[in-house]
């Protein structure tokens, strides 16, 4: 655990630095609208302050799911989730903050789910001991850490990476899609809390059963997993498919980005059961220790796939948001049906 404070500390001011520095790259890379250009930056700026905060939370969560605890993590990602919103509708909507509002609103969530994880964590009654003298590098222990994180942080960076391609190609679309997508993406975020939970706890709980050799309960966990995942996934499709408008109703008045916003959860909402798949599959296989399958996977799904197949949808005739929300469950059946090849590997291997 002291390794990974250490090493996430040094990651933290690193990025926060680069990222502060090169918000106006960022910008011009994201094709951001000439309207929006300057507030992109702003948005950019104060975001990558909170830098700290988010791998805080995410160290945090880990220990916490590294003994067995996953309800912790998927709470304090729902508080940031609830006072993010509420920190919206207050600076934004009565303070007219704008972009700088919905930045701060963000920032102020994560801090106030670390503060409350801290508070939380130290209550707790821990299986490991920390202190601060144990705050340094072991070499061993470091190896073993990027042996296995490595191809994660490559797979996620990826992955994010085709999200910045496909919101460059949202902007081109024009200001009023480029809005729309903006408050579909907040909608999003609170979406991919069940799946994104659930892989976290997957890749824990399949790490403590394969070290324990009861590699069947691995099993078993994985496909409760999946089950309760897509029951919990087909309500919030129902939701997002039907009620995208709706929902983008908290966040602005404007009805034509409302409309954006509907459009584009509409092509999305589909990914809400699928992702419980794959997002499974992604944490197993991370609980095994194979992380170089998923870098494959997030590498191949989002150069191969999920950028060329947004980039043809929004050329399409008479197209919409809707068709590039498309993208992203198109991209996630290419995931499932590559890691059910990698499972067939890994059975057959483990057969010998």
């Amino acid at each position: 655990m002291e390794v990974k404070v250490i090493l996430f500390l040094i990651i933290a001011v690193i990025m926060t630095f680069v990222l502060e520095f090169a918000a106006g790259g960022i910008a011009h890379l994201l094709q951001a609208p000439a309207e929006s250009f300057d507030k992109t930056i702003l948005y950019i700026r104060i975001c990558s302050a909170g830098i700290v905060i988010i791998i805080a939370y995410n160290v945090i969560s880990g220990v916490l799911r590294g003994v067995g605890n996953a309800n912790l993590p998927l709470l304090f990602v729902g508080i940031a989730c609830v006072i993010n919103i509420l920190g919206d509708l207050l600076l934004v909507g009565v303070f007219h903050m704008d972009v700088a509002g919905a930045a701060i609103a963000t920032v102020f969530a994560q801090f106030v789910s670390v503060v409350y994880s801290v508070v939380v964590l130290r209550k707790q009654d821990m299986p490991i001991e920390f202190s601060r003298e144990q705050c340094r590098i072991y070499k061993e222990e470091l190896g073993k850490i990027l042996n296995v994180g490595v191809p994660i942080a490559l797979q996620e960076t990826t992955v994010q990476i085709s999200f910045l391609v496909v919101n460059s190609v949202i902007n081109q679309m024009g200001l009023m899609p480029s809005a729309g997508y903006g408050i579909a993406q907040k909608i999003v975020s609170f979406i991919m809390l069940v799946p994104s939970s659930i892989m976290q706890s997957v890749s824990a709980f399949v790490a403590q059963n394969i070290g324990a050799g009861k590699k069947s309960r691995a099993w078993k966990g994985f496909y409760t997993a999946i089950i309760t995942g897509c029951s919990v996934g087909i309500i919030i499709f129902m939701v997002g498919f039907f009620g995208g408008g709706v929902l983008s109703s908290f966040f602005t008045n404007d009805s034509e980005v409302i409309a954006q916003s509907a459009a584009y959860l509409k092509g999305f909402s589909a990914d809400c059961i699928l992702t419980c798949v794959l997002f499974s599959s992604i944490g197993y296989f991370n609980g095994c220790g194979k992380s170089i399958p998923v870098m494959i996977q997030g590498i191949t799904s989002a150069f191969c796939i999920r950028i060329p197949v947004s980039i043809i949808m929004s050329r399409l005739p008479e197209t919409s948001l809707t068709y590039v929300g498309m993208a992203t469950p198109i991209t996630t059946v290419y995931g499932i049906i590559f890691f059910v090849i990698c499972f067939r590997l890994l059975n057959k291997n483990s057969a010998k």
